[in-house]
């Protein structure tokens, strides 16, 4: 199962246990935005990790026989102070974060990675610059805006999404590893946003958002499989929630409805994937 961008809505999370419960999935993939608001940095941020996250999954291993692995990277919208608890969360066995790193699984590796290109938001914890230090029309430099942890500048000004994935890709055999990324492929049926027709300044905004260090990296590495978020409305608008690049398939969980976005698929057989809009209450 896949699911990404809950943005701390409990009904969402309630019915996600419950499937996870009633199904016993492999695997589950958190792909980001976990999250409610980030204005709210206090304690109830960390009572919201443990209590509908962390808790939620204790139950599932209490009341399953089957190892559920729930494989987790944090989004744009996570604020990064709040990473160790996931880091720890990995120490003691409870999920695997992924970020910026490899695991196994079975005869397969997963890789997560967070980063997405510069956005208009103030948030910069999770931005990096994607192939060079070009910002698009609209949106924030990394090196302005609020970050909740120190980073330091040079590599706020010189690291890109690009350089990180040469170096991941070589963690593992590509063909045979699922990368959990928060950001979609640029110019893709996942990273389409309803920006259409609006200006900054009397510059038109571009309508795709995704990365393009991402979308050369599947066009030219064909990793077996990839997993996306960020852009919540753009399966809505293409029509599509998935799209295949060569032998590569990638898919997009994010929604823009009140509706919890559910991708199953099976390793064996990813071409039949499905994608299920769950009502919440």
């Amino acid at each position: 199962m896949f699911v990404s961008d809950l943005h701390g809505k409990i009904e969402r999370y309630d019915s996600l246990f419950q499937i996870i419960l009633n199904e016993a999935p492999d695997v589950v993939f958190l792909g980001g935005d976990l999250l409610p608001n980030h204005f709210a940095l206090n304690s109830n941020m960390d009572e919201f990790i443990e209590d509908k996250i962390f808790s939620n999954i204790r139950k599932i291993m209490g009341e399953t026989s089957k190892k559920i692995r729930f494989f987790t990277i944090l989004g744009n919208d996570d604020p990064r102070i709040y990473e160790n608890l996931f880091k720890d969360a990995d120490r003691k066995g409870l999920i695997d974060y992924v970020h910026n790193k490899t695991v196994s699984y079975g005869n397969r590796h997963v890789t997560g990675y967070s980063y997405v290109p510069p956005t208009p938001f103030q948030l910069k914890d999770w931005e990096k610059y994607d192939v060079s230090r070009h910002v698009d029309v609209g949106a924030i430099s990394p090196e302005e805006g609020v970050r909740t942890i120190d980073v330091s500048k040079t590599e706020i000004r010189y690291s890109t999404i690009a350089e990180d994935l040469e170096v991941i890709s070589k963690n593992a055999p590509v063909e045979r590893t699922i990368f959990l990324f928060h950001s979609p492929p640029y110019n893709s049926y996942l990273d389409r946003t309803a920006l259409d027709g609006k200006m900054v300044d009397h510059a038109p905004l571009d309508v795709n958002v995704g990365s393009i260090a991402i979308q050369r990296f599947i066009k030219k590495k064909q990793p077996f499989l990839t997993l996306h978020g960020h852009i919540h409305e753009s399966a809505r608008i293409t029509g599509h929630w998935k799209e295949k690049f060569g032998r590569t398939y990638s898919f997009t969980a994010a929604h823009d409805g009140p509706e919890l976005a559910l991708v199953r698929f099976d390793t064996e057989d990813v071409e039949n994937a499905s994608r299920e809009l769950i009502d919440v209450y």
